[in-house]
């Protein structure tokens, strides 16, 4: 097939959509500064980052887990860093006994301590069970972290968060780019924060 029965107009206008999108972010920039800041503070006390999700915002979860607990641009020290997400036989046994939406608060009620921070992922922000994680991880007095689409949902009318990504689109697709685009962002202001002085 020759490039000129490809239909490169499709790839292009993805793209282009991509970028419109990241290129909105920017007015979210303190947001996302305020979120590193939070998860410094709380690694620096000694707490973890604890994030959650469901379907391809766990999986977010677990990529942004993986590269504070393993390295991301440094190396250094591994970071205090856990997705909810992982532990099959936990995420089975709790939806079986308890429901679905207690997947992730049950695990935060075992596993958080004071100190910690809490990473709510969730196109939607108004996932069940990310929403019960966040009202246990009040309740606890976790700081609370959210990344969400545009309007936020029940994570933005609940005020669930004490910060709260909002990506300016409707299109799944485009906010969970930016969500790992946000998590990669996290992942270098903690490795200058908490390692800067460590080779590149």
């Amino acid at each position: 097939m020759s490039s000129s029965e490809l239909d490169l107009d499709f790839v292009r206008q993805g793209i282009h959509s991509s970028i419109e999108v990241k290129q909105a972010l920017l007015e979210q920039a303190q947001v996302i500064a305020a979120m590193g800041q939070a998860v410094t503070e709380s690694l620096r006390g000694g707490g973890s980052l604890l994030a959650f999700g469901n379907g391809g915002s766990a999986a977010d979860a677990q990529h942004i887990a993986a590269e504070l607990s393993g390295r991301f641009e440094r190396e250094r020290p591994p970071l205090a860093a856990e997705a909810l997400t992982v532990n099959s036989s936990a995420l089975t046994a709790i939806g079986n006994d308890y429901g679905f939406d207690e997947i992730f608060a049950r695990q935060l009620q075992g596993r958080a301590r004071e100190g910690d921070v809490a990473l709510a992922i969730s196109t939607s922000g108004s996932s069940p069970n990310v929403i019960r994680a966040l009202e246990v991880a009040k309740d606890r007095g976790l700081c609370r972290l959210g990344m969400t689409g545009m309007g936020g949902g029940k994570m933005a009318s609940q005020g669930l968060c004490d910060s709260l990504l909002m990506v300016p689109s409707s299109n799944t697709a485009r906010v969970q780019e930016c969500h790992i685009l946000v998590g990669h962002l996290l992942c270098g202001w903690l490795e200058r924060e908490l390692h800067g002085d460590s080779t590149r």
